[in-house]
């Protein structure tokens, strides 16, 4: 758990020193290291998986806590969406203004788990909506600066909403397609 801790913690410190590279206009050193950050992401993804099925498994064998399978839905979709933005990213990796608001919405998307971490928060399924609270930050930033709202925001936000609310939905009422998915998983 604690490589899964470093790992992302190193993407918040990339993701930092890289928008600084571009803004001070060193983007052929943005561009080398930018294949550092594809084999980062590649591993958060793998890891993000993988702690959450052992620490599933531990809760549920070694807690003996009942149905904690059906919260797999948000560290999956989480390391989906995020793999997800990442590698459009890279494949729009020649068109600036794409790349930089998908790595903008995967690093947001990163930011769900710590915002959980308030009770009230995880209790009341409000993680996910102020995670959107803080993509809305760039639709913000859009709005004020190029005076429009680009379509990556566009299409994005809703799509990752109705997505957020379907794990929400397999979390919360669990049913019995996601159950046995889930039992599968964890054994």
């Amino acid at each position: 758990m604690w490589i899964q801790r470093r790992a992302f913690s190193t993407w918040i410190v990339f993701f930092i020193a890289q928008s600084a590279l571009v803004r001070s206009r060193k983007v052929s050193v943005h561009r080398a290291l930018g294949w550092f950050g594809a084999a980062l992401a590649a591993l958060m993804v793998v890891l993000g998986i993988a702690v959450a099925v052992v620490m599933t498994r531990f809760d549920t064998v070694v807690l003996q806590q009942k149905g904690v399978e059906a919260f797999l839905s948000i560290p999956f979709l989480d390391m989906l969406l995020f793999g997800s933005c990442i590698a459009m990213a890279i494949y729009w990796r020649t068109k600036p203004e794409f790349h930089r608001r998908l790595v903008f919405i995967a690093s947001c998307l990163l930011m769900d788990a710590a915002i959980g971490r308030f009770e009230f928060m995880f209790n009341h399924n409000l993680f996910y909506a102020a995670l959107d609270c803080l993509i809305l930050l760039g639709v913000v930033r859009d709005w004020v600066v190029d005076k429009r709202v680009h379509k990556v925001y566009l299409y994005a936000l809703p799509s990752l909403i109705v997505v957020q609310s379907l794990a929400i939905y397999d979390w919360r009422i669990n049913p019995k397609w996601w159950q046995a998915i889930t039992q599968a998983i964890v054994g």
